[in-house]
């Protein structure tokens, strides 16, 4: 039983691909960031190369994981007694291991074997959820307004919105607002809630991969929120991903955000597993008192 790394996106594919197939809804985000790194090349969310890795059993995949940077190490699964080789093996390569993003039910493994490797601890940035989409249901009453698909003469708003999305949400090192949005307008991926004549609120989606399409992102301008406009927004690319023959419509939220955890169970999304980012501190900073900190198990 071993991890392997790789920078070639065809070997990772070749290796790991059917195990992130066989549970696309919990696989969504690596399997849509492959996606786009075949569609739009490997600077797709940077300009440092894309890593990846798998780990084999029995003569199969059954782990996973990759890197696109800037952001953090992105582990897609992470088989029993596995996360030591895995800390080891991305240390050795030189790789940045300042935080990750792992699976819920993985953190207490990965934490015990980050502690075992480095003597440190772990702060936690950001607990999401992911939600499966069941019965659409519309807002009642719905705002006023429209849908409609973003396109080239709304770029200069959309990545305006887009950089103030990842300030607000994403919490640390984040891809070119420019390169999303020119990605997602070349499939029709942005969609607009348009009120009074103009742009109100935006919803993104993901390519359709395995059956499966992410909403991501939702942003409503400050001065446009508590009027519906998400929720409308939300409702109507969903409904678009459904047409267009996604067989799964799924989301993440942050746990941290009530009103849009609740928003989405309003229109029917219902939870699947919780994702952890952690900021991982080596020994040498355990020692400083920082708030928020949960010490990794010994």
């Amino acid at each position: 039983m071993a991890w392997t790394l790789t920078g070639s996106l065809d070997e990772f594919e070749a290796a790991a691909g059917e195990h992130l197939r066989t549970d696309p809804v919990r696989q969504t985000v690596p399997l849509t960031l492959l996606a786009t790194l075949r569609e739009r090349g490997l600077a797709a969310f940077g300009d440092a190369p894309p890593v990846y890795g798998w780990h084999r059993s029995a003569g199969q995949a059954d782990g996973a994981f990759l890197q696109t940077p800037p952001y953090p190490v992105l582990v897609a699964s992470l088989p029993d007694e596995s996360a030591l080789s895995l800390i080891s093996l991305l240390s050795e390569d030189g790789r940045d291991l300042s935080a990750v993003n792992l699976p819920g039910p993985a953190e207490p493994a990965f934490l015990g074997a980050w502690a075992a490797a480095t003597g440190g601890s772990a702060a936690t940035r950001q607990r999401s959820r992911l939600f499966r989409l069941g019965a659409l249901a519309a807002p009642d009453p719905m705002p006023s307004g429209a849908a409609r698909v973003a396109g080239s003469a709304d770029r200069d708003v959309l990545i305006s919105w887009h950089e103030a999305f990842s300030r607000e949400v994403e919490r640390g090192a984040h891809g070119p607002a420019d390169r999303m949005v020119d990605d997602r307008l070349s499939y029709g991926g942005l969609m607009l809630w348009e009120a009074d004549g103009r742009p109100a609120a935006m919803a993104g989606i993901t390519r359709l991969v395995a059956g499966v399409a992410r909403v991501a992102p939702v942003y409503t301008p400050p001065g446009n929120r508590r009027r519906g406009f998400g929720g409308a927004v939300t409702t109507a690319v969903s409904q678009a991903a459904i047409d267009a023959g996604a067989a799964e419509v799924v989301l993440y939220t942050d746990l941290a955000n009530p009103t849009s955890n609740a928003l989405y169970q309003r229109l029917g999304y219902r939870p699947v597993e919780e994702r952890v980012l952690l900021d991982l501190l080596p020994a040498s900073r355990d020692q400083a008192n920082v708030t928020g900190t949960r010490r990794a198990p010994s």
